[in-house]
């Protein structure tokens, strides 16, 4: 008897182990899909230094406009006005000034040199 059931319990282990993994990888599916959520930096694409300086000078043009517009409303004196009109204008100067050295340095690589086409020098010859 005691052989009969080491026999049926060697046969069967198999079985439950294979169902115990197909278990355990069908739960662990479940829980990266459903509870694990990627950080939204990891879906952001990069942003170049030259991406973040064009964004903030549209940021400082967008504040000056809406400045104006306010001021033209009433909502501020002219000196508020004035004072806050110069600081966003110096602010912007300053980015201005950042892009031109991103560009330049952006500019400043050195580039392969592309030959001259053999036939570029036998037009003229002719």
């Amino acid at each position: 008897m005691a052989a009969l059931f080491l026999a049926l319990a060697l046969f069967a282990l198999p079985d439950w182990a294979a169902l115990g993994a197909c278990l355990g990888l069908t739960v662990a599916v479940f829980l990266w899909v459903f509870y694990i959520h990627p950080d939204a930096s990891d879906l952001a694409p990069h942003r170049t230094k030259l991406d973040q300086l064009l964004e903030r000078r549209d940021t400082i043009y967008d504040n000056l406009r809406d400045l104006k517009f306010e001021f033209r409303a009433g909502k501020y004196s002219e000196g508020d006005y004035e004072l806050m009109k110069s600081s966003l204008e110096n602010e912007a100067a300053v980015v201005l000034t950042q892009i031109d050295e991103v560009t330049e340095a952006q500019g400043r690589r050195p580039r392969a040199v592309r030959p001259e086409p053999a036939s570029a020098g036998r037009r003229g010859a002719r």
